[in-house]
C-alpha cells in the first residue's frame, strides 16, 4: 500500500515537473529573440563613440538591448563602404548608415555644422533592427498604420512626399519598413498609436526629432537663403537693365540736345539774348547732373548685384561642401603628399 501511494505521488511530481519544464520551454521559445539579444548585447563591447550615441538617442532598456545586440560600429568612408557594400547607393540622397547582416553600421560625420546627423542615423537604423524583430502580424498591423499616416502627412506636406519619393520603387513591405524609421526619427507629430509603439524603444523620441531638425535645418536655411538671393538678384537685374536702357536713351537725347545747343551758339543765335543762352545752358547742366546721379545709382545697384551674386556662389559652395561631407561614397586619398 505504502509503495503504491509513494509511486503515485512520484508520478504526480513527475507530471508536475514535466508540465513545468514544458511551460518553461514554451516561455523560452516565445522569448528566444529577447534572450538571444540579451546575450549578444552583454557580450558586445561598444566603442566610446557608440557609448556616446547610446546616451544621445534616449533609449529605454528594450531599445538599448536591441541597439547593442546589433553590434553597432561607426567608421570613415573606407570602413563604411566595406561594411555596407551591398546597400543600394543609386537612390537620391546620402547613405549614412545601414542595417546589414543584423548589424548597425554608421558613417562618421564630424563637421560641427551637421551635428545630429549621426544620432538621427543611429536611431533610424535601430528602428530597422526593431522591425525585423516584430512578428509577421505585428508588421502587418504596423504597416497599415504607417501607410495611413504617410497618406495623411504627404497630403499636407509636399516636401515630405518628395522626401519619400526616393523609396517609390520599393515593395509595399519594404516601403513600410522605411516609413517606420523615417516617422520615428524625422516627424515630430505622429498618431497616438505610433507614438505608443515608438515608446517601446525610446524614452524621449522628440529628442531624436530635434537632432534631425538641427542638421536638416542647416540645409533648409541654405536653400531658403539661396532662393531669397536668387529672387533679389533677378529683380535687381531686371530693374538695372530697364534703368540702363532708359539712361542710354536719355544720354543720347542729351548729347543730341547739347550738340544742337553748341551749333546754335557757334552760329551766334544767342547774340543779344543772353537770358535764352543761360536758360538753355542751365537746363542742359541740370539734365547732365540728373543723368550723372542716375548713372551712379545704376553703378551702385550693379555693385550690389555683384555682391549678391558672390554671396549666392558662396552659399552654393557651402552647400556643395556639406554634401561632400555627407557623401560616404567619395574616394579618400591614399597617396600621401610629399613634402618639399
Amino acid at each position: 500500500m505504502g509503495s503504491t501511494v509513494g509511486k503515485r505521488i512520484a508520478q504526480g511530481v513527475a507530471v508536475t515537473l514535466a508540465l513545468a519544464v514544458a511551460a518553461g520551454g514554451l516561455i523560452a521559445y516565445s522569448y528566444r529573440g529577447d534572450i538571444q539579444d540579451h546575450f549578444l548585447a552583454t557580450s558586445f563591447e561598444p566603442s566610446d563613440r557608440i557609448e556616446q550615441l547610446r546616451d544621445e538617442i534616449q533609449l529605454n532598456a528594450s531599445g538599448d538591448r536591441v541597439f547593442l545586440a546589433s553590434q553597432p560600429t561607426i567608421g570613415g568612408r573606407a570602413d563604411f563602404n566595406r561594411w555596407c557594400a551591398g546597400v543600394d547607393h543609386t537612390e537620391e540622397g546620402h547613405v549614412l548608415g545601414c542595417f546589414a547582416e543584423r548589424r548597425i553600421r554608421l558613417f562618421e560625420v564630424t563637421d560641427e555644422r551637421l551635428t545630429g546627423v549621426v544620432e538621427t542615423t543611429a536611431a533610424h537604423e535601430l528602428l530597422h533592427a526593431t522591425w525585423v524583430r516584430l512578428s509577421q502580424d505585428e508588421r502587418a498591423e504596423l504597416s497599415r498604420q504607417l501607410i495611413a499616416e504617410y497618406e495623411k502627412t504627404a497630403a499636407a506636406d509636399a516636401a515630405f512626399k518628395q522626401r519619400m519619393s526616393v523609396y517609390e520603387t520599393l515593395s509595399s513591405s519594404a516601403f513600410a519598413n522605411e516609413l517606420h524609421s523615417v516617422f520615428g526619427t524625422e516627424v515630430r507629430d505622429v498618431s497616438p498609436a505610433l507614438e505608443e509603439h515608438y515608446a517601446r524603444w525610446f524614452t524621449d523620441r522628440s529628442a531624436i526629432v530635434s537632432w534631425y531638425e538641427g542638421y536638416h535645418g542647416v540645409f533648409t536655411e541654405l536653400k531658403a537663403e539661396a532662393e531669397r538671393l536668387s529672387i533679389e538678384l533677378e529683380n535687381l537685374r531686371a530693374d538695372v537693365e530697364a534703368r540702363s536702357a532708359d539712361y542710354d536713351a536719355a544720354v543720347q537725347q542729351f548729347n543730341a540736345d547739347a550738340a544742337e545747343f553748341k551749333q546754335r551758339n557757334e552760329r551766334y543765335e544767342f547774340s543779344g539774348n543772353k537770358a535764352l543762352f543761360d536758360s538753355i545752358r542751365g537746363e542742359l547742366l541740370e539734365r547732365q547732373a540728373e543723368l550723372d546721379a542716375i548713372r551712379q545709382g545704376i553703378q551702385a545697384d550693379t555693385d550690389r548685384f555683384n555682391e549678391l551674386r558672390a554671396e549666392l556662389v558662396e552659399l552654393n559652395d557651402v552647400s556643395l561642401e556639406l554634401n561632400d561631407v555627407l557623401d560616404s561614397t567619395l574616394t579618400e586619398p591614399t597617396t600621401p603628399v610629399e613634402e618639399a
